[in-house]
C-alpha cells in the first residue's frame, strides 16, 4: 500500500487556539467555536501547561463532540456543539487529566486520557464519566500514554505514544472491558490512527519522527508519508473514501501547522 499525491491545504493552530473549525474542499477555515480560555491561563493543565482543544468526532445529524483539557475543574471535559449552536460542556473529566483521543459507538462517547492512562466512557446525550478500563498497557512511561483511539469489530483500540504501541481492549458480553493486547510495537510518537478499510490495516501518525505508516495487523509497518510531503509532527488521521487526511500541529517544529491529503493507493 502506499500513499500518493500528498497535498497541502491549510494552515491553522486550531488546537493550541482553542478552537473548532471546518475545512473547505478548497481549504477554507470557517471558525465554529472558540472555547473559554481558563482564568489562569491553562499554566496547569497536565504535561503542556497550555489549554488546548483535542479529539473531535461527528454524529450523523451534524453534532460535533471534542475534547478540552485546561488543568481546571470547571472546563475540562466532553463538549458537544450542534449545528447552529453553542459550545457546551457535557460532562467533566479530571482536571488532573488530559483528555485526548474521542470515538463515538452509538449512543456513547469513549475518551482516552494521556495522563491518567485510561479510557473513560460518557453517555452522548451528557452525564458522569465512567473509568472503562485502566489497563496498564494504556499508562504513560513518562509524558503521554493512550492517545488515538477508534471502536472496531467488538473492541476499543488505543495507540501509547510513550510506548510506541497500538492495543485492541475487546468488549466483552457484559459491555465491560475485556485485558488489552498489544497489537503493534516500535511505533516511535504514534499518535491518532484511522482503519484503512482493509481489515485490521492501519494508518498512523507518528508525530515525533514526523512519519505517517501503514501498519498491518501483523505488526509490520511501511512509512508512506515524510517531511518530504510537508508534514510537521503529524498528530491526527482520518480517511474519507480512499483520500487521508493528515493534520499537523507543527508542535515540535514550531512552524507550518497544515492540512495534507493524500491517496490511499493499493
Amino acid at each position: 500500500m502506499s500513499l500518493s499525491h500528498a497535498r497541502k491545504q491549510r494552515r491553522n493552530p486550531l488546537a493550541k487556539a482553542r478552537q473548532v473549525a471546518a475545512v473547505s474542499r478548497g481549504g477554507g477555515v470557517r471558525i465554529l467555536a472558540t472555547l473559554p480560555e481558563p482564568a489562569d491561563g491553562g499554566v496547569r493543565t497536565p504535561a503542556l501547561g497550555f489549554p488546548l482543544t483535542t479529539g473531535i468526532v461527528r454524529a450523523h445529524d451534524g453534532t460535533l463532540y471534542f475534547l478540552y483539557a485546561t488543568g481546571t475543574t470547571d472546563l475540562t471535559g466532553v463538549w458537544r456543539l450542534r449545528p447552529g449552536g453553542r459550545p457546551q460542556r457535557i460532562a467533566a473529566l479530571p482536571a488532573n487529566g488530559l483528555p485526548n483521543g474521542l470515538a463515538l459507538d452509538a449512543r456513547t462517547l469513549c475518551v482516552t486520557d494521556s495522563v491518567l492512562g485510561i479510557v473513560w466512557r460518557v453517555p452522548a446525550s451528557g452525564g458522569a464519566a465512567t473509568a472503562w478500563s485502566t489497563d496498564p498497557a494504556l499508562a504513560a512511561a513518562g509524558f503521554l500514554g493512550a492517545n488515538g483511539l477508534k471502536i472496531r469489530n467488538g473492541a476499543v483500540w488505543a495507540t501509547n505514544l510513550d510506548k510506541g504501541t497500538i492495543v485492541r481492549i475487546p468488549v466483552l458480553p457484559d459491555g465491560r472491558a475485556g485485558t488489552a493486547q498489544v497489537t503493534a510495537t516500535g511505533l516511535t510518537g504514534i499518535d491518532d490512527f484511522a482503519f484503512t478499510g482493509r481489515g485490521d490495516q492501519i494508518i498512523a501518525a507518528l508525530n515525533t519522527v514526523n512519519e505517517v505508516a501503514v501498519i498491518q495487523p501483523d505488526g509490520t509497518r511501511t512509512t508512506v508519508l515524510t517531511a518530504a510531503d510537508g508534514l510537521q509532527g503529524p498528530t491526527s488521521i482520518a480517511l474519507r473514501g480512499d483520500t487521508v487526511h493528515v493534520m499537523s500541529a507543527a508542535y515540535l517544529t514550531a512552524k507550518d501547522p497544515n492540512l495534507i491529503l493524500a491517496h490511499l493507493g493499493g
